[in-house]
């Protein structure tokens, strides 16, 4: 089942006087890229955050964020009563000083430094523990994502192998023009440089089939065939394998240029650059496959 390396997770609940919230968002990278943001008191936890993470998810680049919400009346951050009583003992004898009016004093105090003080945290492993089941939630609603995003690819990969396949299937009917054209040409170029009558019959014929072996397309079409039957079986593997099929892909445009190559005829050549055409519209999407 193929799995695009674009998602998007999300999960939340409520711990003691908490509301917890993890996203976790990715797009595509060769390798696992991972980008966690989480409060101070979690970061003791942030490799066995990480260890979870690249365990589901495998690869991309994956940004990962902890929200913590307080609810009710309660907060870490209490006022630092004493300071502010120093700073507003300062501040009135400088406007007195200066003869500035009080009225504004209170927005001042609240900008200065250290007028909050949070209260230290201990993380308790109860609380980690409900984390970690909400990161798993957020996990497996990203890995659906990713999945769903998969199967579309699939599905288009499927139409665009399809079309690969139907050009490939036209390739016969043009098989013997194209040999009686090659044979047309190296005799015409013979006959204009050399003249019928210098030709030796038995060595034309020895060299007309060496040159048409040289053209002679059987093996790229039955490797072209496997590989095309082997992109849809790995296409349909329970693990998405995108590595895989770029590498297929790879080898199904070498046959396709080889064939472009050696065609030596129009119709056949608008085939192949019918297929180019929709192996590049592959190649492009499963950059973003997992």
């Amino acid at each position: 089942m193929l799995q695009s390396m674009t998602g998007f997770g999300k999960a939340s609940g409520t711990f003691s006087n908490k509301k917890i919230t993890v996203e976790i968002k990715s797009l595509n990278s060769k390798n696992l890229d991972l980008f966690v943001r989480m409060p101070t008191i979690y970061r003791q936890n942030e490799i066995e955050l990480r260890k979870l993470l690249g365990k589901r998810l495998d690869r991309g680049k994956v940004e990962c964020n902890i929200n913590v919400e307080l609810i009710g009346d309660t907060t870490s951050q209490k006022l630092n009563e004493k300071l502010i009583g120093s700073y507003y003992q300062q501040l009135v004898a400088i406007s007195d000083e200066l003869n500035l009016p009080k009225e504004n004093l209170l927005a001042t105090l609240v900008k200065m430094p250290d007028v909050f003080a949070t209260e230290s945290e201990e993380l308790d492993a109860e609380e980690w523990n409900f984390i970690v089941s909400i990161l798993d939630q957020a996990i497996t609603e990203h890995i659906a994502f990713r999945t769903a995003e998969g199967n579309l690819l699939a599905e288009e990969f499927a139409i665009r192998i399809g079309n690969i396949k139907s050009a490939f299937d036209e390739v016969p009917k043009y098989e013997k023009s194209r040999v009686d054209s090659i044979k047309a040409r190296i005799e015409n170029n013979l006959e204009e440089f050399v003249g019928i009558s210098k030709i030796d019959k038995n060595r034309f014929e020895q060299e007309l089939i060496y040159y048409l072996e040289k053209f002679d397309i059987s093996e790229e079409k039955h490797r072209l065939e496997n590989h095309l039957t082997y992109f849809i079986e790995t296409l349909n593997k329970p693990v998405s394998q995108g590595k895989k099929l770029g590498f297929i892909s790879q080898e199904i445009g070498r046959e396709i240029n080889t064939l472009g190559s050696k065609s030596y005829h129009a119709e056949m050549q608008k085939l192949v650059v019918g297929m180019k055409d929709e192996l590049e519209k592959i190649k492009e999407q499963i950059l973003n496959t997992l």
